[in-house]
């Protein structure tokens, strides 16, 4: 596999930076920008003249991440060639919240007669139950295969996210790679790092990603008891303190949800994943080194599922807007751990998310997870 990236800051004087990527032939092509540069064409564009025969795959951002750090309003393109491996690319339309079960089985009724050994799939990151969009996905490609990747961002404006795909720029397509190949390797790691406070709240109402009420008391009226002063910045200061899903048995279950919305008209909360009505649910906070140490955890998981002969390859970085907005001025510090952790065979791309696609840290099947950082390792080991 050879890799090339550039960072692009300056438009349209920086286009001339993707001549570097015209020299390896590029077969795929990453692409993670700040909105701006999707709600114009020039971007989409310039990819496609430059490379007619390359599929051209991504999405909109709250922060971009490349081996130089992370960015705001920038452009990361990765360039990808491959010596032996294949990838298909697909897309649907999700028309709303409540298709997003059948938009995700469009997707893998696309690719299941493919036979794909790993999918990376990006959504858009606003009208969508991610959860739900997985569960058709794996309705048809079967829990074990693993899947990776993550809903798009707008700068935590929560008004307009983007992906991209060879057939234009999209605020309501669904794009997946399917890909395979025998020298292919697939590796992935995802952990948070958030601490819980406060006690433990059974789910009392909910209709899939909405919830309605917690110990029989509107949901909202609960939320905004333990915000104090930040409830007045709803629904963005819900990112610095999302839900933690527990067991029946009160536990841990692995699962983070966000806060997208809310609603003060029937006091509802909308979540960026499934939750289940009587369920358990506790606040949770973090702290800049604990999202760090979490990230450094991630690349060790990562670590473990790569084979000794795993060489040079993509390490795909998605990590949540909420981590991103807690750690402020150091947030360039998870990125650093994951790339020292990683070595640097590893080139760093990816995106800070609405919600992170994978399977999660001791889960075997693959899930919407929120408030982590999640990393897929993708490589080709040599003939």
């Amino acid at each position: 596999m050879h890799i090339e990236q550039v960072v692009m800051k300056s438009f349209p004087s920086d286009f001339a930076k993707l001549q570097r990527l015209e020299a390896i032939a590029p077969h795929l092509l990453l692409v993670f920008a700040g909105p701006a540069h999707f709600s114009t064409p020039a971007l989409a564009d310039e990819l496609a003249r430059r490379f007619p025969l390359a599929q051209r795959v991504g999405c909109s951002t709250a922060g971009e991440i490349s081996v130089q750090g992370v960015e705001d309003g920038s452009a990361v393109v990765t360039a990808l060639h491959f010596e032996q491996a294949s990838f298909k690319v697909v897309s649907t339309e999700l028309t709303s919240m409540e298709t997003s079960f059948e938009a995700g089985e469009a997707l893998a009724l696309q690719l299941s007669g493919w036979s794909p050994k790993a999918v990376l799939v990006l959504g858009q990151g606003l009208n969508i139950n991610g959860s739900a969009m997985i569960d058709g996905m794996v309705k048809h490609l079967g829990s074990a295969l693993p899947i990776a990747g993550g809903l798009a961002g707008d700068d935590a404006a929560f008004q307009k996210t983007y992906t991209l795909c060879n057939d234009g720029v999209s605020s309501s397509r669904l794009v997946a790679v399917g890909l395979k190949g025998d020298g292919l390797q697939f590796a992935h790691g995802s952990f948070g790092g958030w601490k819980p406070f406060g006690p433990v709240r059974k789910v009392t109402r909910s209709i899939n990603n909405v919830l309605y009420e917690l110990d029989g008391e509107p949901a909202l009226e609960v939320y905004k008891r333990y915000l104090g002063d930040h409830a007045k910045d709803l629904p963005g200061s819900g990112l610095l303190f999302p839900f933690e899903m527990l067991s029946d048995a009160r536990e841990p279950s692995g699962l983070i949800r966000t806060i997208l919305a809310v609603n003060a008209a029937d006091g509802s909360l909308t979540l960026a994943g499934a939750i289940s009505q009587g369920g358990y649910l506790r606040l949770m906070h973090a702290q800049t080194d604990a999202l760090v140490d979490g990230a450094e955890e991630a690349a060790r998981a990562t670590l473990k599922l790569m084979t000794r002969d795993s060489g040079a390859g993509l390490a795909l970085l998605v990590s949540c807007v909420g981590r991103k907005l807690v750690m402020g001025g150091r947030v360039d510090e998870e990125t650093e751990i994951v790339h020292e952790t990683l070595g640097t065979q590893a080139t760093l791309a990816g995106f800070y998310s609405y919600g992170e696609i994978s399977p999660g840290y001791g889960i075997q099947d693959c899930q919407l997870h929120n408030q982590t950082m999640t990393i897929s390792y993708l490589c080709e080991t040599p003939a």
